[in-house]
């Protein structure tokens, strides 16, 4: 599962049971968390669950189920519950335990895989031909250099003067990253990027997009729109074709009001004020598929953890500390003042140093060692992975600077904060242990303390199903 889709499936499943069957009412909506969310054997499930005219008894699902693969099988029905997706009725002496999808996707999926009805749940094409100007060109630049001005007020956390000259993001873009903790706006100079920012830079553009999204959707009822609705139309611009307009005048009026938004995303394109039209761009036809959301992300940065394949290093750091980067991109330059100390710029290249005051500097935002090695790695130059090659696959980067970066951060930082949950005072030996083992098993466990009975885990949902599903037998 990609960053994105987590980002975005964490999301969903805070979300109650009601606002689930608002959500499939539009076939749009069922199709795109079916394509999205769900791995591949959860989509198994739910295509053999679709055309089924009644339940399906579990122990006939065990069947098409490996007998090694009992927890992938635990786990796929485990979100498709979680997601509302499916009902499994109750296990009982009398009746056997079934599982079928719910009343509202099942029927919305249909109507999205057949067609039919008329729900405009993907939107009507506009019938006007003014489109001569608006290629894809034209909308992959458009979306770039909107999403550009966000990725750089996150690194230099700009002020007004910027949006004065035509660049940059809105006011109500600027608010929502302080809401979210990607920036921090002092009266003088205590603003800058956090922790949460350098990370939100350190994503793929697709779970850039989705962040920003989920921030706006958590701030919906402060602007006076339904969070439902507003989560709904996202779906929608995902199933939409890109280049092709689209009629304003079949949105309701909150969808019409979602539009100015966007535009400020970089999501929808509308060619006037006047225009009863609009364009979605890549990154919005890309929301609910795991396909690049821009043919270039930007001249600037591109997705640093996500390691595209094609994508070459610029970036060379010796053993006493000197990085040299070869590069003319004022965003990349830009991140690497976050954590260097540059002394030199010509046309292709930046020189500088990494020392204890940048790095220091880049701690006090909150931006961790560990954050700023993953970005070296990953635009490593070609020649530091061809050395690293010829050493027998040795480390990429010195091991020196690696260490030296995580001691300076050590002289700081003295305990780390993990969230999550404690689990204590079972019944029996035996139920601790076996609730550890499925923690464990599944990646959660963060901590755990055998003589007292205690463990912490920073996820707790398909582990709560589990004690459930003991306690019923």
């Amino acid at each position: 599962m990609s960053v994105s889709t987590l980002a975005s499936f964490e999301y969903l499943e805070r979300l109650p049971g009601t606002t689930f069957r608002r959500l499939y009412q539009q076939p749009s909506t069922a199709l795109a968390i079916f394509r999205r969310m769900l791995p591949h054997l959860a989509k198994t499930f739910v295509m053999a669950l679709l055309y089924m005219s009644k339940p399906l008894p579990l122990t006939d699902l065990d069947l098409w189920v490996h007998p090694n693969s009992k927890r992938q099988r635990d786990e796929a029905l485990s979100l498709l519950s979680r997601l509302h997706i499916v009902t499994i009725t109750a296990a009982s002496k009398e009746t056997p335990q079934v599982v079928s999808l719910t009343k509202t996707f099942g029927p919305s999926l249909r109507l999205a895989l057949t067609g039919g009805g008329e729900h405009q749940s993907f939107g009507v094409p506009s019938s006007d031909s003014q489109t001569a100007n608006v290629s894809l060109g034209f909308l992959d630049e458009y979306a770039r250099t909107q999403w550009e001005g966000i990725l750089h007020y996150v690194v230099s956390n700009v002020g007004e003067g910027m949006r004065q000259a035509g660049e940059g993001p809105t006011v109500a873009v600027k608010q929502l990253l302080e809401a979210g903790k990607l920036v921090t706006r002092g009266k003088h100079h205590g603003g800058g990027i956090t922790q949460a920012g350098f990370s939100f830079l350190l994503q793929e553009v697709n779970a850039q997009v989705w962040t920003l999204l989920l921030l706006w959707i958590e701030n919906a009822e402060q602007m006076e729109m339904d969070s439902v609705e507003v989560l709904s139309f996202l779906f929608m611009l995902g199933s939409l074709e890109l280049g092709r307009g689209y009629s304003i005048a079949t949105l309701t009026s909150s969808q019409k009001k979602m539009l100015a938004h966007l535009v400020d995303f970089g999501l929808v394109y509308i060619p006037s004020q006047r225009s009863n039209q609009f364009f979605p761009t890549r990154l919005a036809t890309t929301l609910t598929s795991d396909a690049s959301a821009l043919r270039s992300v930007s001249a600037g940065f591109d997705a640093a953890l996500s390691g595209a394949a094609g994508q070459k290093g610029f970036i060379i750091i010796e053993t006493n500390y000197r990085l040299y980067a070869y590069t003319s991109s004022p965003l990349q330059i830009a991140v690497l003042a976050l954590f260097t100390k540059l002394t030199a710029r010509y046309p292709n290249m930046v020189a500088g140093r990494i020392t204890r005051d940048s790095i220091y500097g880049a701690i006090a935002h909150g931006i961790t060692s560990d954050q700023v090695i993953s970005y070296l790695s990953t635009h490593a130059h070609p020649q530091l992975h061809k050395s690293s090659a010829a050493h027998g696959g040795g480390p990429v980067l010195p091991p020196t600077v690696v260490d030296q970066i995580r001691l300076w951060q050590i002289e700081n930082e003295r305990m780390k904060a993990t969230p999550g949950f404690l689990f204590k005072d079972f019944e029996t030996q035996k139920d601790y242990l076996a609730c550890v083992k499925y923690a464990d098993e599944i990646g959660v466990l963060v901590w755990k303390n055998e003589a007292k009975g205690l463990f912490f885990v920073n996820k707790m949902e398909q582990l709560r199903d589990f004690i459930k599903s003991r306690k019923i037998k």
